[in-house]
């Protein structure tokens, strides 16, 4: 009988490593939930307008990714507000004048998106970054954009950043996951309208009966 091949202990390690720290996020655990929780607590302190986009609004649908850092939405006069308050007192920039931060507690990057930038590729289209203080909507803990607009900005992501195809697989799941109807496409910016429908119909094949 010949001998399996041996797991580097490295690679093991890695594995394992991973495990742990899905178990953690999904019990709401990781760092990166106690620094999402601790940023919006210290945005709504101050006042400032904001909505998180990205992996962690996905959960707002149904579908959690595990993700390592957090997405927010904020305007230039907010991140400058922001920055003002925060810098040195548990948060610090990537690097000196960059767009996002880091919360220096829990380890966690904290990706900035400013209104009125561009999804994907950065080049100007249809589909853009919302003002917070308009589109988003407010909960009791958190604010989060409507899932028209959450949509339209990943599929418009995912359209144009070869790089960003993720984001088109996260309006796959979803579209499954809340067994959303081809009549979504309607609310959506014409430039992404056809993308939806694409994806709408590919999960519906995939489980035809």
């Amino acid at each position: 009988m010949r001998n399996s091949p041996r797991l580097a202990e490295t690679a093991e390690e890695r594995f394992w490593l991973g495990i742990h720290a899905a178990e953690r996020f999904f019990m709401g655990q990781a760092e990166v939930q106690k620094a999402l929780e601790k940023l919006v607590r210290t945005l709504d302190a101050l006042g400032i307008p904001y909505a998180i986009v990205g992996a962690m609004a996905l959960n707002e649908f149904g579908y959690q990714r595990v993700t390592v850092d957090v997405d927010v939405l904020l305007t230039t006069e907010g991140l400058t507000a922001f920055k003002a308050s925060s810098l040195g007192r548990g948060y610090l920039e990537r690097f000196p004048g960059s767009q996002s931060l880091r919360d220096a507690e829990y380890g966690v990057d904290i990706d900035v998106v400013l209104a009125g930038s561009y999804p994907g590729d950065g080049k100007p289209k249809p589909v853009v970054f919302p003002d917070p203080a308009a589109a988003a909507e407010r909960g009791a803990r958190v604010a989060l954009l409507p899932l028209p607009r959450l949509l339209e900005l990943k599929l418009a992501s995912g359209m144009t950043a070869p790089d960003r195809l993720k984001d088109l697989a996260d309006v796959q799941e979803v579209i499954r996951i809340n067994h959303l109807p081809s009549t979504v496409a309607s609310e959506l910016n014409p430039f992404v309208r056809e993308k939806y429908l694409e994806l709408w119909r590919a999960v519906k094949a995939q489980h035809k009966d």
